[in-house]
């Protein structure tokens, strides 16, 4: 399934002319190399990283995502609050949640405040290029 979406996701960057710019946001190194690397399967991407809510939401304010990944339970700013200050700056970029100890009612609110997919650590590969192609590709 994976070499088939990571296909798909290539295709399209290809199609449009220059590859989708994601900004990784998450307060933990290792998190952030694993997506990282994920992504760097294909040529198709074009990867920022943030360590904390505040730091993600000055780069959605300098820069254009097709993508946001965000971790909810982060220090200094949550991810929660991030996303609400992103949506305001920019409202039409998907902003998947990939959290490992948020509780149903975090998660509920992500929702609400208009996060287009949640995904729970730790994420495997295909499901992360799967989410990736559901969420880029239309």
């Amino acid at each position: 399934m994976t070499s088939g979406n990571l296909q798909k996701l290539t295709q399209r960057a290809q199609e449009r002319g220059n590859p989708f710019k994601i900004l990784i946001v998450d307060d933990e190194k290792w998190v952030r190399e694993v997506f990282r690397d994920f992504c760097t399967l294909t040529n198709a991407f074009e990867i920022d990283i943030a360590t904390s809510g505040v730091e993600a939401v000055q780069k959605v304010t300098d820069n254009s995502y097709d993508l946001i990944t965000m971790d909810l339970i982060m220090p200094e700013m949550s991810g929660l609050d991030a996303l609400m200050d992103i949506k305001k700056k920019s409202p039409r970029v998907p902003v998947m949640v990939i959290t490992g100890n948020a509780t149903d009612k975090l998660v509920r609110e992500a929702g609400v405040l208009g996060a287009c997919r949640v995904m729970y650590k730790p994420v495997q590969l295909d499901d992360f290029i799967g989410e990736l192609t559901r969420a880029l590709v239309r």
